[in-house]
């Protein structure tokens, strides 16, 4: 199969779109698939990301007005099976218009906001959240093939090998990660709180992306006081299978920690997190600070206080994440590849 991704990241939008599908995109590649990739040319995209990890990439203006003509150009001498598109700006106008220039083209469209219309034969949201079976039912096609909840996860390889043994739940170290770029500056405020506690022997992992803005004074920080720093990097299931608590953001990596029962404390950085995180919070797999702009350096001090009190709690989220996510080893093929195969014509 020849198969196109349209996706972006930039400082705003962050990677977490990027990185899911890059996840997807080497699984197809190991069932044989010719994987390309379609960007628009924003701050903080990740295209030599991408092309550093053998994919070419094709590059699109920042104006969605003109983006499907734009793919339609890239496209017109090219046989494509299918078009991935992940992507909260595109929508049924987008698909339809695509469609329209190619009819034999399949589309999907992996989503986790329910909140517009599609044209697709594939739909994914591997998002838990209240009513997540039926949120779709009329926003795509009947003959829509709908890959729904955690059990479409698309765990990078790494997180399969991983086997959280948490036999104690006494915090001796702490992961921090809100994402590629943390747009809303969330590591350093958590940073900045860590200092107003008193001296621990808890070890400090600080996770950051090459697109964070802050990252430079980040590291300094932790170079500081001895927090270890660590920028772009491919061995994150390692630090979640070693750490006994983390600090994020909602979407992909809040799945990340509940597959390896890690137990975390979420903020809420983008609107696209809020419904699947006040879900899963209820659900007990996590602890939910809530919004953004409502926590405080001493909401994040008192937690901390309160986890470092608590380990049975810790225990509990451990626990719950780890239901929740019916935990399963790597499938020859993964679940969202084989509908993909299958659909092929």
């Amino acid at each position: 199969m020849n198969i196109f991704f349209r996706v972006d990241a930039s400082t705003t939008i962050g990677t977490g779109h990027i990185m899911r599908c890059l996840t997807l995109a080497n699984f197809l590649k190991e069932n044989g698939a010719k994987v390309t990739f379609i960007c628009a040319d924003l701050k903080g995209n990740m295209i030599e990301h991408l092309k550093s990890k053998g994919f070419k990439v094709f590059t699109v203006a920042d104006d969605l007005e003109v983006d499907a003509q734009c793919t339609i150009s890239i496209l017109k001498n090219i046989k494509v099976d299918l078009i991935i598109i992940d992507h909260y700006q595109i929508d049924i106008i987008w698909e339809r218009t695509v469609r329209k220039a190619f009819p034999s083209i399949k589309i999907m469209v992996i989503d986790d906001l329910a909140n517009r219309e599609h044209d697709c034969d594939i739909l994914l949201d591997q998002n838990y959240q209240d009513n997540f079976q039926f949120r779709y039912d009329q926003l795509v096609p009947k003959a829509c093939k709908k890959l729904l909840g955690p059990g479409y996860l698309l765990l990078r390889p790494e997180f399969y090998k991983e086997e959280a043994a948490r036999q104690s739940n006494l915090i001796s170290s702490i992961l921090i990660f809100y994402g590629g770029s943390d747009p809303t500056g969330e590591t350093l405020k958590l940073v900045n709180a860590l200092n107003q506690l008193e001296p621990s022997e808890i070890i400090i992992h600080v996770v950051v992306g090459l697109s964070n803005p802050q990252k430079d004074i980040i590291k300094e920080t932790c170079i500081e006081k001895g927090y270890k720093y660590h920028e772009q990097i491919d061995y994150l299931a390692d630090l979640m299978a070693e750490c006994d608590l983390a600090f994020g953001a909602g979407g992909v990596t809040m799945w990340e920690r509940c597959y390896l029962g890690l137990p975390s404390i979420v903020t809420i950085v983008a609107e696209n997190q809020r419904e699947s995180t006040i879900a899963t919070a209820e659900y007990g797999a996590i602890w939910n600070l809530g919004w953004y702009e409502g926590v405080k350096q001493t909401d994040l001090v008192d937690i901390i206080k309160r986890a470092i009190k608590c380990p049975s709690k810790l225990k509990e989220l451990s626990l719950r994440s780890s239901i929740l996510m019916q935990k399963r080893q790597r499938e020859h093929i993964h679940p969202v590849v084989k509908a993909i195969m299958e659909g092929k014509k």
